[in-house]
């Protein structure tokens, strides 16, 4: 009688696009979490990348400067379907970390759907998390898929101020609008991962299928919020109480909270865990109850004009070049030019990374009592300012946020929804994923209130 083949090994991680830039980070920050802590939910892991050498040096460089460990490495490509559907079939959760992501995360979130294995990837890209919600939603809630987009730098600081932020507004205040203000910081000049430029650009020339995948799907419902929208204000502004000069910023921030608040508006308990407990059900329902909508945006901040010039060249140049082919590779050939020196292919040095840091200030203007906000000429009367912050966006916080989603996973899957393509906040947003990120380098804070 012949011996059946063995069954292939399940691993609860697989990071894919783990020789990339961000992806040997990532593993470095997983590799923590790996060994023999026994209050840690993942015990087994493994990496996934064209290049089985390529994987491998990330993986030496990770674990330096002790030895590297035995991990399994999965050579897999995202042009590759059967390759990327035995690495969804041999994970729990799989880490996409390869982008730009409407070039690589398709295929990827749909594998997982397929397998009904869960994925976690750290897009900033609107029309990838919104296309991949339109075509796998579905399949992925059969599943018992959970895709969950921008799980980074872009958009969880950002989600989870908000939702911080909102909490503070105590009945009967409500908030009307929350601004939030992105200020980088760094002892030595910030330099950008070209992955991220890279799709900013493409960003720009699919900024047409974007319109027309929204155009092509039902209106979602929008949260009603109280009192008069604020006003639009000017592009560039100084925020006195930040001392800052701020500019506007279309960012995936806003399209992920915005998101998040559809989903809230359609489900104001939240979204109920497929097997969850008597107390995470009460907990979860509690906190949904204390999350006030408002309107949302977001600024990048400089503490000079001459900061905010930069913003503006480099966003005139993406805007007016990114348009048209040969503008576009005129982009990508020379990043630092066109990003006024914020980017390049090289990416930043380890020096350049640890001395670099942000700040996250979450604005809110609203009412003391919400009876007053449908007064005719009413203003808003209280003002709330709280901050997230923490280290380097890319390379430190992106990965910390990244794995502690997946710790997550692994040890509440219960209490998470079965499945569907969801945003981060809506997902996250009632477990105790905060206080994880704090625990591991980032603080929330409450700033100040005070009446207008």
């Amino acid at each position: 009688m012949a011996t059946p083949p063995p069954v292939p090994e399940v691993f609860d991680v697989v990071i894919f696009g783990a020789s990339g830039f961000t992806g040997r980070y990532v593993i470095r920050e997983a590799l923590r979490f790996l060994p023999t802590s026994s209050s840690s939910p993942l015990r087994s892991l493994a990496l996934a990348g064209r290049s089985r050498d390529r994987v491998a040096a990330a993986l030496r460089w990770a674990a330096g400067p002790g030895p590297a460990p035995d991990l399994p490495i999965l050579v897999a490509d995202s042009s590759d379907p059967a390759s990327l559907a035995e690495v969804a079939w041999r994970a729990r959760v799989v880490l996409s970390c390869a982008g730009p992501f409407r070039h690589h995360g398709r295929p990827v979130a749909a594998a997982c759907a397929a397998a009904g294995t869960d994925c976690l990837d750290i897009s900033g890209e609107p029309e990838f998390m919104e296309r991949v919600e339109a075509e796998f939603h579905e399949v992925a809630a059969k599943n018992g898929s959970l895709i969950i987009s921008a799980c980074g730098f872009d958009s969880i600081p950002a989600e989870l101020g908000f939702l911080f932020h909102s909490r503070q507004w105590a009945p009967p205040s409500v908030p009307v609008s929350v601004q939030a203000y992105v200020s980088l910081e760094s002892d030595k000049k910030i330099v950008g991962n070209f992955g991220t430029y890279e799709s900013a650009v493409l960003g720009v020339a699919n900024a047409s299928e974007l319109q027309a995948l929204r155009r092509s799907r039902p209106r979602r419902p929008m949260p009603s919020i109280p009192g008069p929208p604020p006003p639009k204000g000017s592009l560039v502004e100084h925020d006195k109480t930040l001392g800052l000069w701020t500019i506007k910023l279309p960012s995936a921030d806003t399209v992920v909270v915005k998101r998040t608040l559809s989903t809230l508006t359609e489900h104001p308990e939240g979204l109920p865990g497929v097997e969850e407990s008597t107390d995470f059900a009460e907990h979860r329902k509690n906190f949904w109850s204390c999350v006030k909508p408002a309107h949302f945006g977001v600024k990048l901040t400089s503490k000079s004009l001459l900061g905010i010039a930069q913003f503006i060249f480099t966003g005139l140049c993406i805007g007016l070049l990114g348009g048209f082919s040969f503008g576009r590779s005129l982009l990508l050939k020379f990043p630092s030019f066109f990003s006024a020196r914020w980017f390049r292919k090289s990416g930043p040095m380890e020096e350049q990374v640890n001395s670099a840091s942000f700040k996250m200030w979450f604005t809110g203007r609203g009412y003391t009592d919400a009876a007053h906000a449908s007064e005719h000429g009413s203003k808003p009367d209280k003002e709330i300012i709280t901050r997230v912050s923490g280290p380097e966006i890319g390379y430190i916080t992106t990965p910390i946020v990244l794995v502690q989603c997946a710790l997550i996973l692994l040890s509440q899957r219960r209490n998470l929804p079965k499945g569907g393509v969801y945003t981060p906040g809506a997902v996250f947003g009632p477990t105790d994923l905060q206080q994880r990120l704090q625990e591991n380098g980032l603080l929330f804070d409450l700033v100040s209130t005070r009446t207008l």
